[in-house]
């Protein structure tokens, strides 16, 4: 069970920042001055790279120790640990996704308006309800 709670507080803390970074682009995407500009750079680099990666470094981390512990013995037979194993999959591309965001502002090279990262913000929503859903309910 402590696997369980530690994989599921750094789930958190990674999720927090999934949630928060695209809306800080939303916010930098419609900034103005050379002073926003800055700032949210700051925010965002320290953000994805101070709470973002470490949190899936040890989501994974837990998350692998538990299979290795005990979901091998019944992975063949849980359709929902492999459809959640694909999310998570998805989950770490939009990650790195968010890293290259992340560098097309630090370079000031960002294309995107602030409407496509208010949409880009619900992606990891989507993922979330999906996620928790196929780890609770095991529908299949």
């Amino acid at each position: 069970m402590w696997l369980k709670a530690l994989h599921l507080i750094f789930m958190v803390t990674w999720f927090a920042g999934l949630f928060y970074l695209p809306r800080l682009f939303v916010y930098h995407a419609m900034s103005e001055d050379e002073t926003s500009n800055q700032r949210f750079k700051i925010m965002e680099r320290k953000l994805y790279f101070g709470i973002m990666t470490p949190g899936l470094i040890l989501t994974l981390g837990f998350g692998i120790w538990m299979l290795t512990d005990y979901a091998w013995v019944a992975f063949g037979q849980s359709g929902w640990l492999h459809a959640k194993l694909f999310l998570i999959a998805l989950l770490c591309i939009y990650h790195v996704w968010c890293g290259k965001w992340l560098n097309d502002f630090k370079y000031d090279k960002n294309t995107h308006s602030h409407v496509y990262f208010r949409w880009m913000n619900e992606v990891p929503v989507a993922f979330l309800v999906a996620i928790i859903i196929l780890a609770t309910v095991k529908p299949f």
